[in-house]
């Protein structure tokens, strides 16, 4: 647990201090983690990183990455990195790769890479995008602030009050004693966080999104879940001590915001 926190603390801070430098700065440690966490997916069913088919996928994230990065800021080449159509290109080559490597590199192993650079790709891509509006560190705080108050809420009323497994065949440890109250927690912090924080917003409609976050936040932390026991590992990474890998952090965070895209709320 002292591990735990100390790395949270210090994580959180970098973190927090990057938001506040916004912009590029932002940008840049949102392109790392994203590239990063397909490292760590690519681990997670033991494909070498700098594997050919490793490099396909990594090409389809920063694809990803860079169509987001256009439709908010202006750069060279915009048509090109905006074009939906480009997003195809990681597709193609995956198809071909089973072809050239005579199936060495099968359509279970290219599916699952494709899934992930999606994932990965899209989710950062939105949480990078945010940043550039010009509420946009109140919004992306706002978010951060009720999925960390979840996952807290969650750990901790369920070690004190858990009895009644939440999904035993995904995740044995969450109860469902400590999914509500993690979901009542971050709830209150979302309508505390977005009345403090300059933000322009209906009291009804932050409530809405604060429960919306705090829900589609456990059901991206149950995904995460699964995917670790079809592959069989513990944490996607090791890189923050007592706390897994960078989608360990950042899974709930990730659907979160696929999800608000989704519903034209971000």
């Amino acid at each position: 647990m002292k591990q735990r926190v100390i790395t949270g603390v210090l994580g959180a801070a970098g973190f927090l201090f990057l938001l506040w430098m916004g912009g590029w700065w932002y940008t840049g440690l949102v392109g790392l983690l994203a590239t990063v966490g397909y490292a760590e997916y690519c681990r997670m069913n033991r494909v070498k990183w700098n594997s050919l088919q490793a490099a396909v996928g990594f090409l389809l994230v920063w694809l990803l990455f860079l169509s987001g990065l256009v439709s908010v800021v202006p750069l060279p080449f915009t048509g090109v990195f905006h074009s939906p159509e480009n997003i195809l290109i990681g597709l193609i080559l995956f198809f071909l790769l089973t072809v050239w490597t005579k199936n060495r590199v099968n359509i279970h192993e290219t599916a699952y890479l494709l899934v992930g650079a999606l994932y990965i790709g899209y989710g950062f891509s939105f949480m990078m995008q945010l940043i550039w509006r010009h509420d946009g560190w109140a919004w992306t705080l706002l978010i951060l602030l009720i999925t960390w108050t979840n996952d807290s809420g969650a750990y901790f009323v369920g070690k004190r009050f858990g009895r009644r497994s939440l999904w035993p065949a995904i995740s044995p440890n969450k109860t469902v004693e400590g999914s509500i109250g993690g979901i009542m927690f971050s709830v209150l912090m979302g309508v505390v966080a977005g009345w403090i924080l300059p933000i322009e917003t209906e009291p009804l409609a932050l409530l809405g999104i604060s429960l919306l976050v705090a829900v589609t936040g456990q059901l991206g932390d149950l995904v995460e879940s699964a995917w670790k026991r079809t592959t069989g590992v513990k944490d996607s990474g090791m890189l923050l001590p007592g706390h897994g890998g960078v989608l360990d952090r950042f899974d709930s965070l990730l659907f979160s915001l696929i999800v608000l895209k989704v519903c034209q709320l971000i």
